[in-house]
């Protein structure tokens, strides 16, 4: 495999993480909950696929990295992958935000209207 050839293969790779996280970020914002198990397997064997494609990337001597079309390809890449890291962030503040708000209880307005009556009849009492 060539040194272009594995940037290529790795931007290829980069644009399907890109929509993953779209798409997560998607399902967070409509449902407001984190993924099914069925999202979070896939999101798994991307980062397999990941793993693979590093391991390619590591093999090119960094000598073969001054041609103009590798650093061309080389800054698209870099590119997308600062877009993902970001979506990502997001993504996890999300999550943050839905998984606190999970855990505490709605405040209804009938339990508003009646902790205002409550502090009228206290008032009135004391």
């Amino acid at each position: 495999m060539t040194p272009l050839d594995a940037i290529a293969d790795h931007h290829k790779l980069c644009d399907e993480l890109h929509q993953l996280a779209m798409d997560e970020n998607r399902f967070l914002r409509q449902h407001q909950r984190s993924p099914d198990s069925a999202f979070l397997a896939r999101k798994q064997q991307m980062l397999g696929r990941l793993d693979e494609s590093l391991l390619n990337l590591r093999a090119i001597p960094a000598s073969s990295a001054r041609g103009p079309e590798l650093r061309a390809e080389l800054e698209k890449t870099r590119s997308r992958i600062l877009q993902i890291l970001q979506l990502d962030k997001e993504n996890e503040q999300l999550l943050l935000r839905f998984s606190l708000t999970r855990g505490r209880p709605e405040t209804s307005p009938a339990a508003a209207s009646s902790a205002s009556m409550l502090q009228k009849i206290y008032a009135r009492c004391s």
